[in-house]
């Protein structure tokens, strides 16, 4: 009996973490599935049409978002990005996870087109100790941090509807609790809700 995929969503400011623990979580979990996101911008060498993006015009792209085609969009550095809402439930309904490494502006859209979701927010230990990390990359000058920093406390006010926080402190105590949302995200009823009237069928 198969139960129904979950849609694991994970927000974070940047410096926090999250995507160390996505390549765990992918690392141990390799069957997630990633539903293939709308662009308007031109493709690059490589990319093939239907397989890293569907890509569209921009009155095309603007007509199907006006049919709530989407799940989540959001425009970045003039292009449009959005994510399938049929695509995504099909696959959830496969049996499919999916994961979402998202901000919370889309994660808020995806609150209302997949309820069913987890949504898990992925905290620093501390305002200093985010401020240490983003300067030990070395990627971003005195600017940028402090833009990085200020959009940082925006999002963590955010962070209160969100199915589970994780302070990411310690690596591996992080991972585990991440790991522990997802694993009992799969366990939900939600997930399989015929397995108790098919087992008394049987």
């Amino acid at each position: 009996m198969q139960r129904e995929g979950i849609a694991l969503v994970l927000s974070a400011p940047s410096g926090a973490g999250k995507t160390t623990l996505v390549k765990r979580l992918l690392a141990e979990f390799p069957h997630f599935s990633y539903s293939v996101s709308c662009t308007t911008r031109a493709p690059r060498q490589g990319e093939v049409n239907g397989r890293d993006y569907i890509f569209l015009d921009r009155a095309a792209f603007e007509s199907l978002r006006a049919e709530n085609h989407f799940a989540e969009w959001a425009e970045v550095h003039g292009n449009l990005y959005g994510t399938p809402l049929a695509a995504t439930r099909a696959m959830l309904r496969q049996g499919r996870d999916m994961i979402f490494d998202i901000d919370v502006q889309g994660a808020a859209q995806l609150k209302v087109t997949l309820e069913e979701a987890r949504f898990v927010f992925i905290l620093p230990p501390d305002m200093k100790e985010l401020e240490r990390r983003l300067r030990l990359r070395g990627l971003d000058d005195e600017d940028t941090i402090q833009r990085r920093l200020g959009n940082a406390r925006r999002e963590m006010q955010e962070a209160r509807w969100y199915d589970a926080l994780i302070v990411n402190d310690n690596l591996d105590v992080a991972y585990d609790a991440l790991r522990a949302v997802y694993l009992a995200g799969t366990l939900a009823p939600g997930r399989n809700p015929h397995l108790v009237e098919n087992m008394l069928a049987l």
